[in-house]
């Protein structure tokens, strides 16, 4: 805990509380560093920037809030905050992406297939995850690396995952509890597997949507 204090800055956005017309606050436990009113943030995946106007807990405000603490955030500007955003320093920012490659350890009886759609839990944000390919299962043992298109009962690989949307993250081996994730059945809602998020695949942020006038004289 001591250590995720002084990590960034993230609170993970577990639900929008507006118990009346003069107060929104996004609530959530902070996974992360520290936060005070006046501190320049940005709100992840979408990254709209604002300030944070006030730390409110059930105990009144605080000058400070820090990882591991219940809190409020209410922000200076009306701006579009969801469960499953993530609250974070606009200098020290959250990474984004919807394809990754990750460790997956398999806890259920029928295998992990390549191509197969689960829900991944990360945080408090919940999407579709698609295993695109399995890029290899790890020999627990002798930790080889032995190629294979489906993963086993407590077996462990590396695998990309195309996600359905872009989801807020940070590597598992800078926080846990933005890094680490779930995935269930999509039919019976089982856990059926863990795993930890190393990174975002280059291309699922490097390839931003270009405007293109093409004309006639252009095409020729």
């Amino acid at each position: 805990q001591e250590r995720m204090q002084d990590a960034p800055f993230r609170l993970p956005v577990q639900w929008v509380n507006r118990p009346s017309s003069e107060f929104r606050g996004f609530a959530g436990t902070i996974a992360g560093g520290s936060v005070s009113p006046g501190d320049r943030v940005v709100v992840l995946p979408r990254g709209v920037e604002t300030s944070v106007a006030r730390v409110v807990t059930f105990d009144g405000d605080l000058e400070n809030g820090v990882a591991g603490q219940a809190v409020t955030l209410t922000l200076a500007d009306e701006i579009d905050v969801s469960r499953g955003d993530i609250i974070s320093p606009v200098e020290q920012p959250a990474q984004v992406g919807d394809q990754f490659e990750a460790t997956v350890v398999w806890m259920a009886d029928e295998p992990l297939l390549r191509g197969r759609t689960y829900l991944m839990r990360v945080g408090t944000k919940t999407v579709a995850a698609t295993v695109a390919p399995i890029k290899y299962k790890l020999d627990v043992d002798t930790l080889d690396h032995i190629a294979a298109n489906h993963l086993e009962l407590n077996g462990i690989g590396v695998v990309s995952l195309e996600l359905s949307e872009p989801i807020a993250f940070d590597p598992y081996a800078e926080n846990r509890d933005t890094g680490g994730f779930i995935l269930v059945d999509r039919i019976t809602n089982a856990t059926v597997g863990a795993g930890l998020l190393h990174f975002a695949l280059r291309r699922s942020h490097t390839v931003p949507w270009q405007a293109l006038e093409v004309d006639p004289q252009a095409r020729a």
